[in-house]
């Protein structure tokens, strides 16, 4: 005998069960189903949500029962409360963060900058993509033998090398240097600037803009005199270096370039 459940109602008249009930958290990754808008929570309103995709687009959506998507399930958005720790919803570099993400198991490739500057300032602006990415900076003495330095490094498909030079404008000694590199598998860009100090926006240091210093004058140590800081430069980087917080202290010829090595690198085979 075929049994039937006591219950005739067609399912399409049945209430729909209530989904779970989920606050929207700065930073939390859902998606509405309805426009197939996937994005971050960055503000939570009165009755709406305001959401980011990964290129900088806004929507905002209402909050109603069941409206998102979490992982591929039902949800119901809910406005947190007042006492919800707010979770950041961006890294430095501008990149959504992501909360309890463990660092990557270090890749084979790697990026390469032109002194210990370099390689502190990228790891204060991109130190937390470059964790989740698994992609170690390691800083030059230099870049006068660059070409053999990438020789001995040896890229390859799944081992690339990302290299950034200082003052890499075309007819200069590190413009040249930078065009004997020939590995399809290694990639040299630069900034046009004399010393990685210069890709900080003066504004955010409060000053004017950085001084010209006569040619063949130490370029650090003259910036220092002209503006009154320490002689001390060691000293004076560690200032500049803690006025910087996020990619916006930052001048673009530099963001660009750093994205696009750790692109190179993290690419595909």
């Amino acid at each position: 005998m075929r049994q039937y459940s006591p219950d005739l109602t067609p399912p399409w008249k049945k209430p729909k069960q209530p989904a779970p009930e989920v606050p929207a958290e700065p930073g939390l990754v859902v998606e509405e189903p309805g426009t197939g808008f996937c994005g971050a929570v960055i503000r939570c309103e009165a009755g709406t949500v305001t959401l980011e995709d990964r290129f900088g687009k806004h929507r905002v959506f209402p909050l109603e029962p069941r409206g998102f998507l979490l992982e591929g399930k039902v949800v119901t958005l809910v406005r947190p409360s007042a006492s919800a720790p707010a979770r950041p919803t961006r890294t430095a570099s501008g990149s959504v963060a992501v909360p309890g993400a463990r660092a990557r198991v270090a890749r084979a490739g790697r990026i390469y900058v032109e002194g210990r500057h370099d390689a502190e300032l990228v790891e204060k602006v991109w130190g937390d993509d470059l964790r989740i990415e698994g992609v170690v900076v390691e800083y030059l003495e230099g870049v006068d033998d660059l070409p053999s330095i990438v020789a001995d490094f040896a890229p390859g498909p799944d081992a690339r090398l990302g290299v950034l030079v200082d003052h890499l404008v075309p007819g200069t000694k590190e413009w040249r240097i930078a065009q004997a590199v020939t590995s399809e598998h290694a990639l040299v860009v630069g900034h046009p600037y004399i010393d990685i100090w210069e890709a900080v926006r003066p504004s955010s240091l409060g000053i004017a803009g950085w001084p010209r210093v006569p040619r063949g004058e130490d370029w650090k140590a003259g910036v220092c005199r002209a503006l009154g800081w320490p002689e001390n430069t060691g000293e004076a980087w560690r200032g500049i270096l803690g006025r910087v917080r996020s990619y916006k202290d930052l001048e673009p010829e530099l963001l660009g370039r750093v994205e696009e090595l750790i692109d190179f690198v993290t690419a595909p085979a």
